[in-house]
């Protein structure tokens, strides 16, 4: 009788062999639940507010497209909290009412955890208040007049000090004291041209020439031929929207294509289609170009069109707004939480973020970013030729510091609307 096969297999290994294969298996399982729970889990979702129509569009579309360009990296690091980025796009249609509506909307219809909106002043101001009563936050990444601080929004635009201040200086050292001054009649031009006239009674300057034009206003024959008469040195221009299309097609057709003009309030996108670089002494002040040397920036530029189209132009309030998102993404990361009102905490004050125009830092005393000024001489591609930059980083100020915030207010309440 043959004798019985004994298995060399102790029942202590066979078992711990068992043990092992069920640990790896249950592994497996875990993994592949959480990555359906992640792909289950309902998107993150954050209000991208800005003008796709009206005088406004030009300026306001490639805005969108820096926001989503910036989701689409962070969801390809694997989004938020396991959960993917989603943005709510709104139409503020060029109209200050509109805007203030579609934020309702998005925060409390959308429910979005973060809302990125606006670049006039008069839609800021008129969204503010939304923003303020839900105890929401936003991120606004156009250079503006100052004189604001709200504690439920980040400015990833200039403040005065960062912009119209050095770039007046700069405007009036170079082409001299006499100045024209031009904008759109609303509160940022009216604000930016106080801080304007009080930079000329100091330093000695004239100015020789105010006027200001409705919003989108075409009409700038009677501007051209009191600009012709008056001869100033130079023309400061804070129009915004399309008026600077017909402002421009004006001064060329009147034969003032020499004539030095700085603008404040035309980025790169917009520049070209308005005409811009036609104009052979025309320049420009941001804190951003698309020409900034770096490679951080040659990316950030070939990345934009890859999203946005090959002929697409990055700008400053481009770059802002992209920061801006990446700002509110690391803030998340870092509290492991997205409501508006743990995201605005010490933790989005303490933010840095190095991207396209290098390092950007929140100034947790004004709710602004530290930058550089530049300056930048319009090419005939409209693209910008850096002609002067500030050295280090300027600290943002909201309000000047020759005056008190109390000062600068009863001014702009008597002097701006």
């Amino acid at each position: 009788m043959p004798k019985p096969v004994v298995s060399s297999v102790r029942p202590a290994t066979a078992m711990r062999a068992i043990l092992a294969m069920l640990a790896v298996l249950l592994l497996v399982l875990g993994l592949w639940a959480a990555a359906r729970r992640q792909d289950a889990a309902p998107p993150l979702r954050i209000g991208v507010l800005h003008s796709l129509t009206g005088t406004m569009a030009a300026s306001e579309r490639p805005l969108v497209d820096a926001a989503r360009l910036a989701v689409d990296e962070i969801n390809a690091a694997g989004g938020l909290l396991g959960r993917p980025v989603e943005i709510v796009v709104a139409d503020g249609r060029s109209d200050a009412a509109v805007f203030a509506a579609e934020a309702e909307r998005l925060i409390a219809a959308e429910k979005v955890a973060a809302l990125f909106a606006c670049w006039t002043s008069a839609c800021r101001q008129a969204v503010r208040p939304v923003v303020e009563k839900h105890r929401h936050l936003m991120f606004y990444p156009v250079q503006y007049e100052g004189m604001e601080q709200s504690p439920h929004i980040l400015y990833t635009g200039a403040a005065p000090n960062q912009q119209i201040v050095p770039g007046t200086r700069w405007a009036m050292r170079e082409f001299g004291p006499r100045a024209y001054l031009v904008g759109s009649d609303y509160v940022f031009p009216r604000t930016a041209n106080l801080i304007i006239r009080d930079l000329a009674a100091a330093t000695g300057g004239a100015i020789v020439g105010e006027r200001y034009l409705p919003l989108g206003a075409r009409d700038v024959a009677d501007l051209v031929a009191e600009i012709r008469r008056q001869q100033p040195d130079v023309v400061l221009n804070t129009l915004n929207g399309d008026s600077n299309a017909a402002f421009f097609d004006a001064l060329v057709a009147a034969g003032l294509a020499d004539l030095p003009l700085v603008s404040f309030s035309v980025a790169e996108p917009a520049m070209r289609s308005w005409g811009g670089q036609r104009l052979r002494r025309h320049h420009v002040v941001w804190n951003y170009f698309q020409s900034t040397p770096g490679e951080r920036n040659r990316a950030f530029v070939a990345a934009f069109r890859a999203r946005a189209g090959a002929g697409a132009a990055t700008s400053d309030p481009v770059e802002a707004t992209y920061a801006g998102v990446h700002l509110w993404a690391n803030t998340v990361r870092a509290i492991g939480a997205a409501e508006p009102a743990r995201v605005n905490s010490a933790a989005l004050l303490r933010q840095s973020f190095s991207g396209p125009a290098g390092i950007v830092a929140v100034d947790a005393r004004t709710r602004h970013l530290w930058k550089h000024v530049r300056v930048g001489k319009v090419d005939a591609d409209g693209q910008f030729e850096e002609v002067f930059a500030s050295s280090t980083p300027i600290r943002p100020a909201p309000w000047p510091h020759y005056r008190t915030r109390e000062e600068w207010q009863a001014l702009v309440t008597g002097g701006a609307r």
